[in-house]
């Protein structure tokens, strides 16, 4: 079978949700159906193939993405099963970068919830073709009507029932297909395997109708021969509906949705079909970009092993049998063992020793890295994470991946002056690892401090620590990321002209500094009028002072975000004009521009979703009351109340615990990064105290 064969039977696919909605317990039962395994195991009872950590089997939880590979219907699907907690929503990022296609999994009582959303905002920046599954069908207060309601309002997607369900709760037994127009239910003494193919029952025969004349509808528009038989005969063929549907999602213009209970074996089957027959192969998701980093300009890679060598490592992992591991996929081109790649962001080669099939923590040793594939590499000793690996005489770069900065801190320190030094290399390997696991040093304090993306995640770096590291340590109460801005325009003048290292250094600066967005970085802006004879690397030093006074604001050392530098003026010398007397002038100016321009601390928000029974909600809006928090909207959800609101981060420590007293553990809720916003003076003041800025 040639390359194209092999990559046309080709799925690289990721099963994305919102936490508790039956990802790894959906994929357990296509790796059963598929023959990789041959007994399924239950997320509740801690022996899922997919979840091979031991906190994530104690927890219940996916806390990292786990690949393996099935074969169904003579095609190769590799499986990416990513966390649905957002506290790991990076571990969805990364993977959604090199996968071709998605299934999202919905819970048929919860519909479209905030990591729902999230992940599917996710997979459109990346432009990820996606199918959607709406899972649980058997549970009490299940509509798969109102799913396919809340996907249109929520995601702004055009979702197409592919499927309707037989019964809904505990009455579920199974689904009609509406491309074929059959009924189908399981044999549940072969725990799904043998599935039973009927006619539709008269009672459903209706609804069947209705669902499969609005799927004509949606669909005919791709495929003239379709609409042509349509709208000429009447009817319509099954490969050329299936051909048209397949168009539809190549094209993200809609979404097909399956249904089924995971749990209890039913719909699986057809969703492993779906997979196959409706998301793209590595052929069809077309030739990738980058930038030859000699020149700058761009170049393409053909999904062609005859291609020269192109991959992306979008994850680092740490095996304790192998040591370090680098997950690549492969754009183009095939890569030997012990082949040399060069890594573009370094400019220096690297060997790969070994290259590893991973069946979630197993691995299986393999030849070679072909296009499409994503194998596991080992000797990449400086490769990092998003960072691009290629053929030495064809040079390439791909666009990097963007990681959310920490917004909460720990101190943590080793439990005794001897485990110093295997802290430090633990710490070193973690962050190596997570992008999202920052670790610095507080100059006022001269604490280390280690920082993630909530209280979950930083419980699982301290447990994997003592776990897997074995460097136990001292872990402290959380603290805040802040940041910093200003509060009005300003513009300062400052004219430098100084004896520095035995030679004159002179430069005129003038800057304007106004308030922009708080979710930004600092935006530094100059006019080709201002800068036209300006000696480009004056202007650039320029920039650089800018940039690097960013790191720590004037009020209480954290980092600057959204202000607006623009360049007013400049001025310099034939003679003494340095770039080291620009890079000093312009932060000096903008430095005491910020001082005099209100200087104001800013605090993460945070998007909270709470649902609770009906009795409690009044309980709940009280309590976030409480906590600066406000209500935005309060919705109905079956037997539940949804009440969304927002609340600083400061205030939510702890509210797991707090919710679970209120309601008598009736309730749940989840959290997410919002935004930053001016905090009141009062609890500025308050902060700025406790950090030792003010007395």
């Amino acid at each position: 079978m040639g390359t194209s064969d092999l990559l046309q039977k080709t799925r690289n696919i990721g099963i994305m949700a919102h936490i508790d909605a039956g990802k790894t317990t959906t994929t357990e039962r296509v790796l059963f159906y598929s023959g990789v395994v041959h007994r399924m195991g239950e997320v509740h009872d801690g022996n899922t193939v997919m979840d091979w950590m031991q906190q994530e089997r104690e927890r219940g939880i996916t806390i990292t993405s786990a690949a393996i590979t099935c074969y169904w219907r003579d095609h190769q699907i590799t499986i990416i099963d990513t966390p649905g907690h957002v506290d790991f929503t990076i571990e969805v990022e990364r993977s959604l970068r090199v996968l071709d296609g998605a299934v999202a999994i919905f819970d048929s009582v919860g519909g479209v919830e905030p990591q729902s959303e999230t992940v599917w905002r996710q997979a459109d920046k990346y432009h990820v073709p996606r199918i959607a599954y709406v899972n649980k069908m058997d549970r009490v207060g299940a509509d798969f009507y109102n799913v396919l309601e809340m996907m249109q309002k929520k995601l702004g997607t055009v979702p197409v029932a592919m499927q309707i369900p037989m019964g809904k709760e505990e009455g579920f037994v199974g689904i009609i297909d509406l491309v074929r127009m059959k009924a189908y239910t399981y044999d549940l003494e072969t725990l799904g395997l043998k599935v039973i193919e009927n006619e539709i029952p008269a009672e459903y025969r209706d609804e069947a109708e209705h669902y499969r004349e609005e799927l004509l509808e949606k669909v005919s528009d791709f495929d003239d021969e379709l609409m042509h038989q349509v709208l000429e005969e009447g009817r319509a063929d099954e490969e050329l509906l299936k051909r048209a549907i397949r168009a539809g999602v190549l094209r993200s213009e809609i979404s097909p949705v399956f249904c089924g209970s995971s749990f209890k074996n039913k719909g699986v089957q057809q969703l492993a079909d779906a997979i196959v027959d409706y998301l793209p192969s590595p052929l069809e998701r077309g030739s990738v970009s980058g930038m030859d980093p000699q020149n700058g300009e761009e170049v393409e890679r053909k999904p062609d092993d005859s291609e020269p060598f192109a991959a992306l490592v979008f994850k680092v992992a740490t095996d304790p049998h192998v040591g370090r591991l680098a997950f690549a996929r492969a754009y183009s081109g095939e890569l030997p063992v012990k082949g040399a790649v060069l890594n573009p962001r370094l400019g220096r080669k690297e060997r790969v020793m070994r290259i590893l099939r991973m069946h979630s923590s197993r691995r299986r040793p393999e030849e070679k890295l072909h296009t499409g594939q994503i194998l596991a590499l080992v000797g990449l000793k400086e490769t990092k994470t998003g960072d691009t690996i290629c053929d030495e005489r064809h040079p390439i770069a791909f666009e990097a991946m963007v990681f959310p900065e920490p917004v909460i801190y720990r101190a943590i320190e080793p439990r005794s002056t001897k485990d110093e030094a295997k802290l430090a290399e633990a710490l070193e390997r973690l962050s190596d690892e997570d992008p999202t696991c920052s670790v610095r040093v507080d100059q006022e304090t001269g604490q280390r401090l280690l920082g993630g993306m909530g209280e979950l995640h930083l419980d699982i770096l301290a447990d994997r620590l003592d776990r897997e590291f074995n460097a136990p340590a001292h872990v402290g109460k959380p603290q805040v990321s802040y940041r910093e801005s200003i509060a009005r325009e300003k513009t300062e003048t400052l004219e430098l002209s100084q004896v520095i290292g035995g030679r004159r250094h002179y430069a005129f600066v003038t800057l304007a500094l106004s308030p922009a967005e708080h979710s930004g970085d600092v935006i530094f802006h100059a006019e080709d009028s201002v800068t036209k004879d300006i000696p480009q690397e004056f202007v650039q030093a320029v920039r650089q002072g800018v940039e690097e006074s960013c790191s720590g604001g004037v009020l209480s050392g954290f980092p600057l975000i959204g202000i607006r530098a623009e360049l007013r003026k400049i001025g310099f010398s034939e003679e003494d004009s340095t770039e080291m007397g620009f890079k000093i002038a312009s932060a000096t100016a903008f430095r005491q521009a910020c001082e005099k321009a209100g200087p104001v601390l800013l605090e993460p928000v945070m998007d909270i979703e709470v649902v609770a029974p009906e009795e409690y909600v009044g309980t709940v809006i009280n309590d976030l009351n409480g906590r600066r928090g406000k209500v935005t909207s309060i919705s109905s959800r079956k037997d539940a109340q949804v009440v969304e609101g927002e609340s600083p981060l400061a205030e939510m420590f702890g509210y797991a615990t707090a919710l679970r007293s209120l309601t008598q553990g009736r309730a749940s809720y989840s959290m997410q990064f919002g935004r930053y916003e001016v905090m009141p003076p009062n609890v500025q003041d308050t902060v700025l105290r406790n950090i030792g800025r003010i007395a």
